[in-house]
Order: structure tokens, then C-alpha cells, then sequence
């Protein structure tokens, strides 16, 4: 396949169309997911019978769905949240009790094919299906369904006050998207209420167009005021809320309701050393804490509580220093489910009387989906061939039936485009969802291991050019929680580094300390002070594919976006010896730049670090740059913003380093415009060409 910048700039990529958030549908041999049998971004909401095969649409919502009113500014920014491109339906929920079908398109609720609300944000059915819950305009609101009229439930919001909606931090950092939560009852709803009126107001302007507007976000800072976030419980019939106690906590990470009508949050201190499970009760508010993590290190957050009834529940914790599961009941230990010598990456359900999880089988570069009796006993694995079983991601979207009888099997490798069947509990295919369609051409990437100067095995990936040895490029995030050396098919169809491949340019990505699913000793040498440990070990990357002979001396780029920008700007600081020219995409410069949640996880305080900030800042060592450099920045990331990159360019003009700017005037952090992430692919390859 010979790539052009427009088709690398294209979305999605070859093959990679297949079914996703695939669900079982309560009550019935069926799935429903979402698919464009068009191959393009705009999806439709699909049904397939398990017993047949026989599929059918849903809900087509290609150009977003019939009536479809323009997206709002709340909608773009929570899709940037998501890093979501799709469009038409992106979101769907059954009723857990109930065969009734939520969709959530364009600020309207469809329930069971019809506009139910409109002018509303983060919809949800009760159990029964019988009540939806949503915010507008900042306050929570409840509707009898089929038919009844809106009641509002929360009062009081204002300008950075809201009720039902989750904070930015949560958002962005926390992964906990949702603000509020029907009871399993469907008398009550537990929300949040966000108070950020004490956080300023960053301003970003749209300069782009015909006319100027300006955005304003509360962006808490590093070291500065977070939201003043509390938990309240309001009657769906209407009354005062009352609140939680959650005893001075700063962040609230996860809420759920028990099956015994309690409510569970899930809190974490500022410095996020502690994680405090609490069962509250909603008539008062008082409560006790069931169970508490703590870790010098930071404790991470996960989606893996599982209630069960009577009492008990599954729990994930890295206490060892792998993540692993086990079942509680109240603050008992009742048994270990796993001992893994490898992390568990997600639970994916409870059914059936086993855990079905996924997770690594212990290689980092592949994925498997395991499974585990409640009551004791071996994990199986049930996907044995390579690759990666699960889902694009590394959190858990293995769908399993109700009763635990099968599961839905997403596989697929470098060799392999997406593959979608549906398996018994043991394993056995039973039935082919979707089989990928006759792909261009693409050569996979190698995989392989080299030890880093401490001895540490480093897991890697190189796209190699027709002739060598080549210049060499490397792709670098070096960040923690990403994981770029994976066994996928989204591997082979990453096309930047397929496409300077072709230009002749050998391509090294490489997962180094603080990288996804190695535990917690492979992501703690970044703590206090970032740019240092995984650079060497991006370094000790480049010198590995020097001694394999790949690489014509002297001639080693890097390139990354967000901390792979940041890591690209302190390589071409720190190593310049080894790095002649470098592309940092929408970098981080000053961690006191970066928000509270992230930045602290690793960092703590500007105030309690100030010599690990400024050692970890890109601003420090901005004159010691002696290689080429090309910037790009979208001017309205509302993420990473572009004050960063203002603050780099002072900083270089002060110290007379030449630099080059590419400035995406109406993009934000994850560019989508398909005309400007062509022009962004030729400029990248270009200044390659020309530099190396």
C-alpha cells in the first residue's frame, strides 16, 4: 500500500473498522454494538441474534442522527475527553432489568427508538427502565417514562456550580465521566456537586474564523485549588438532598450504589498516597470506611468493584506490586482469586459464579481474557492465540453474557485485523460476529527486547524501510499509562511511522519506565522527577538499533505528542549527542502548567518539589537544544495548552535556539480536521527528510 499524507491523515485506519462497546442485550441471545457497515467514522447502533446470525440496524444515525441538532461546545469537549472521533450514536445502555435502549445523540435522549428529552446532557435509565435522569443546565432532572412529565430534583447551580456533572479532573484524569447515579431502587439519585467558582478562568480564543469567540475553562493548576467537590442523595419524588460525609477527602473517584441500598464512594487524598472505600448512608449521610490502599507511590484508580449480593464484593489492589483480584465482604479478606507473577488489567464482569478478567498472560505486548471461580480455584485462560484479546484499550470491554455462559471475543494481532466471536465460558467459538474484509498491504512491525543500561528488559517495535541501515526515527510518549509496543492490529495500521518508512526511515517505538501494565515498580522511577529514567531508556533504545546495524550513525530523530512532545524536547536537551532533530506535538514545557491530578500523581506539589519542577521543566534546559526542532500546537487545546508552547518559544528566543512552528489554529489537543492532519504529516515528513 503506498501511503500518501492524506491517507495517513485518514480516519479510521485500513481494517480497523469493526464492531465496539458491544453489549448483550438484558434478557435475551443478543448483541447490540455499534458499526458503520460503510467503513467511516459515522456510526449506527446495531442488533445481532446469536441464535440466527441474523444482523440489523438499530438506529442509523449517520450525520448524526434523524433531526439532529448541532453539537454543542459541552458535547465537542467531552468527546475530547473521550479521545473520540466517531460520530452519529457513540453511546448506548440497556436498562439492567429491562430490554429498554437508551441512546444519547446530539443533547437529545432516544429511549426505544424515540426523542424522550431534549436541550439535556448525561442521560440514564433506572434499572427497570422506567425513569431517566439528566442535567440541564447544571441541574439534575428526572422523567417517569413512557410517559410523564420532568421534575426538577437539584436547585442552586451557577455560573461553575453544577449538579449531575463530573469535574474536568474527573474527566479528564480520573476516568469517571458520569456525575450522577440512580439507585438500584429507582427512588433516588446520588450526584455530584462541583464548585469550581474559586478556580480562574483560563481563556482560549478561536482566532481561526471570520469572527472571534473565547472559551473559558476552570483549569486547576498544579499546586493550586481544585473544584470543591461534594456527594449528595435527592428523592426521585422530590425534597432536600442530603450529604455525604466524605471526612475531608479531596478527590472522589468512584460512587456506586450496593445492592443493599447503601451507597459506595470511593476517595482519595490530595496526594493520592491513600484510597478510602466508604459505604454511606443515604438517609443521613454517615458512614464507615470498608477498606483503604495505601502506597507511598500514589495509589491508582480502577473500575474493578464488583458487588455482589450478600454482602460480598471483588476487589482489585497492587499491594504486592502486581495487580491482583480478590473477594472482600466488608472489610474482610475472604479469599485471593488471583496470584499472577503478571498484572490484571481489568475486570470485565461477574457471571456465572466466575471473574472475567483480562490480562497479559505474561507477555506486555499481548492480551488475554481469563477466568476465575468466586469460589477458589485456577484461573483459565480462555483466548490462547497471540495477540491481544479485550478491545483496543487495556481497560476491560470483554462483553459477558448474564449468566456467564459466553462471552464476546474481540482479537486481533499485527498479522490479524479486528475479530469479533462470541465463545462459550470454556472458550469454544460458537459464533463469528464480524470477520475483517481484504486489507492494502501492510508489513507488520518487529517485535523485540533489549536490555536498558540498569539491565531492565525493555519491550520495543521497529518499522523498517526497504534499505538499510536508514536514519532512524523514534516515536516516543515515554508517559505513564500509555502503552504504544502492542501485539494489535493498530500496530500495523499506525500509518505515520508505515509512511516515513517508506521514505526511507527506519522507526523505533519503545515502552521504557512508566509505561502501562509492567506494576508498580516498572511505573515508580518516574516519581519526583520526570525527563530522566525514561529517556535513558529511550537512549539505551537508539544504541541498542545502532548495535543491531540498522542505523546510519549520526542520523536519529524523535517525535511525540503531549509527553511524548515534552519527552521530545528533553531529548533533544539532554541527549543531543545522540538526537539531531526532533517534532514535539502539543508539548508540556512546565509541569506547574499541567493540572493538579495528573501532575501531583507523579510530582507532588509545586510547593513541596520546587527543585524536582524545575529540574522536570522543559524551560530549564531549553537552551542546551542544539538540534533541529519543529513545534506544532492546536491553539484551542484546552488540555495541554498552547501557553505552553508559548512559554518554549520566549524561552528559545532568549537563548538564541533556532526552532521551526506549525501552529493548528482550530484544532485542540487531538487534531481531526482531515485537510490540516494532511498538511501536519508532509510538514512532519518533510523536515525529516531535510534534517536527517
Amino acid at each position: 500500500m503506498k501511503l500518501t499524507p492524506e491517507i495517513v491523515a485518514r480516519f479510521p485506519r485500513p481494517g480497523a473498522s469493526a464492531p465496539q462497546k458491544i453489549a448483550f442485550v438484558p434478557g435475551s441471545r443478543r448483541i447490540a454494538y455499534l458499526f458503520s457497515g460503510r467503513g467511516d467514522l459515522a456510526r449506527d447502533l446495531w442488533e445481532m441474534d446469536l441464535a440466527t446470525g441474523e444482523k440489523r440496524i438499530l438506529l442509523a444515525a449517520a450525520g448524526g442522527g434523524p433531526g439532529a441538532r448541532p453539537m454543542s461546545r459541552e458535547e465537542e469537549l467531552r468527546r475530547e475527553r473521550e479521545r473520540l472521533r466517531e460520530s452519529g450514536v457513540t453511546h448506548f445502555a440497556w436498562a439492567d432489568d429491562a430490554p429498554a435502549l437508551l441512546v444519547p445523540l446530539r443533547g437529545d435522549a432516544w429511549v426505544d427508538g424515540r426523542v424522550v428529552a431534549r436541550g439535556l446532557a448525561s442521560p440514564r435509565l433506572s434499572r427497570d427502565g422506567r425513569l431517566l435522569v439528566f442535567v440541564r443546565e447544571g441541574e439534575v432532572w428526572a422523567m417517569p417514562l413512557p410517559e410523564g412529565l420532568e421534575r426538577r430534583l437539584t436547585s442552586g447551580a451557577a455560573a461553575g456550580l453544577t449538579h449531575g456533572l463530573a469535574d474536568y479532573i474527573a474527566q479528564e484524569e480520573m476516568g469517571r465521566p458520569e456525575g450522577l447515579w440512580i439507585s438500584p431502587d429507582g427512588r433516588f439519585v446520588a450526584f455530584e456537586e462541583a464548585d469550581e467558582r474559586h478556580v480562574p478562568a483560563y481563556p482560549i480564543v478561536h482566532q481561526h474564523g471570520d469572527r472571534m469567540e473565547m472559551e473559558a475553562h476552570r483549569y486547576p493548576f498544579a499546586g493550586a485549588g481544585n473544584p470543591r467537590v461534594r456527594l449528595g442523595v435527592v428523592p426521585v419524588a422530590g425534597g432536600p438532598p442530603v450529604w455525604m460525609d466524605l471526612e475531608g477527602d479531596e478527590y472522589l473517584a468512584r460512587v456506586s450504589w450496593a445492592p443493599d441500598g447503601r451507597l459506595l464512594a470511593q476517595t482519595q487524598t490530595r496526594d493520592q498516597r491513600r484510597l478510602a472505600l466508604r459505604a454511606l448512608d443515604p438517609a443521613t449521610g454517615r458512614g464507615r470506611v470498608r477498606l483503604v490502599e495505601e502506597s507511598e507511590l500514589g495509589v491508582n484508580l480502577h473500575d474493578d468493584l464488583k458487588l455482589l449480593p450478600g454482602g460480598e464484593f471483588v476487589w482489585a489492589s497492587e499491594r504486592t506490586g502486581l495487580k491482583q483480584l480478590e473477594l472482600r465482604r466488608e472489610e474482610r479478606l475472604v479469599r485471593a482469586l488471583t496470584a499472577h507473577p503478571f498484572p490484571v488489567d481489568a475486570v470485565a464482569a461477574v457471571a456465572g459464579g466466575r471473574v472475567f478478567y483480562e490480562a497479559s498472560g505474561g507477555e506486555p505486548t499481548e492480551r488475554r481474557v481469563f477466568s476465575v471461580p468466586l469460589a477458589g480455584g485456577e484461573p483459565a485462560c480462555l483466548t490462547p492465540e497471540p495477540g491481544w484479546h479485550g478491545g483496543p484499550r487495556w481497560t476491560a470491554t470483554t462483553a459477558v453474557s448474564p449468566d456467564g455462559s459466553c462471552f464476546v471475543d474481540e482479537h486481533e494481532s499485527r498479522t490479524i485485523p479486528p475479530t469479533i466471536r462470541v465463545r462459550a465460558a470454556d472458550g469454544r467459538v460458537i459464533r463469528e460476529v464480524h470477520a475483517p474484509g481484504p486489507v492494502p498491504g501492510l508489513p507488520p512491525p518487529e517485535i523485540l527486547s533489549f536490555r536498558a543500561r540498569d539491565g531492565e528488559t525493555v519491550r520495543a517495535m521497529l518499522y523498517r524501510p526497504e534499505r538499510l541501515p536508514a536514519p532512524l526515527v523514534v516515536h516516543v510518549y515515554g508517559g505513564p499509562g500509555v502503552q504504544l509496543v502492542h501485539d494489535t492490529w493498530l500496530a500495523t495500521a499506525d500509518l505515520r511511522p508505515q509512511f516515513l518508512a517508506q521514505q526511507g526511515i527506519l522507526v523505533l517505538k519503545a515502552d521504557g519506565r512508566g509505561s502501562a501494565r509492567r506494576g508498580v515498580a516498572w511505573q515508580a522511577p518516574i516519581a519526583g522527577c520526570t525527563g530522566e529514567v525514561e529517556l535513558r531508556d529511550q537512549v539505551d533504545g537508539v544504541r541498542h538499533a545502532t548495535a543491531l546495524g540498522l542505523v546510519d550513525r549520526g542520523r536519529v530523530g524523535i517525535y511525540g505528542w503531549s509527553y511524548g512532545g515534552y519527552m521530545t524536547l528533553m531529548a533533544l536537551a539532554k541527549a543531543p549527542e545522540v538526537f539531531r532533530a526532533g517534532v514535539a506535538g502539543a508539548p508540556v514545557t512546565h509541569w506547574d502548567g499541567y493540572d493538579t491530578h495528573y501532575t501531583e500523581r507523579y510530582m507532588g506539589t509545586p510547593q513541596a518539589n520546587p527543585d524536582g519542577y524545575r529540574e522536570s521543566s522543559v524551560l530549564t534546559h531549553a537552551g542546551k537544544i542544539r538540534g533541529k526542532l519543529l513545534v506544532i500546537h492546536g491553539m484551542l487545546d484546552e488540555n495541554v495548552h498552547f501557553r505552553h508552547t508559548a512559554r518554549l518559544v520566549e524561552a528559545l528566543n532568549r537563548a538564541g535556539v533556532p526552532h521551526e512552528l506549525m501552529l493548528l489554529p482550530g484544532e485542540r489537543h487531538m487534531p481531526r480536521d482531515e485537510a490540516v492532519m494532511a498538511a501536519e504529516e508532509s510538514r512532519i515528513a518533510e523536515f525529516f527528510e531535510r534534517t536527517l
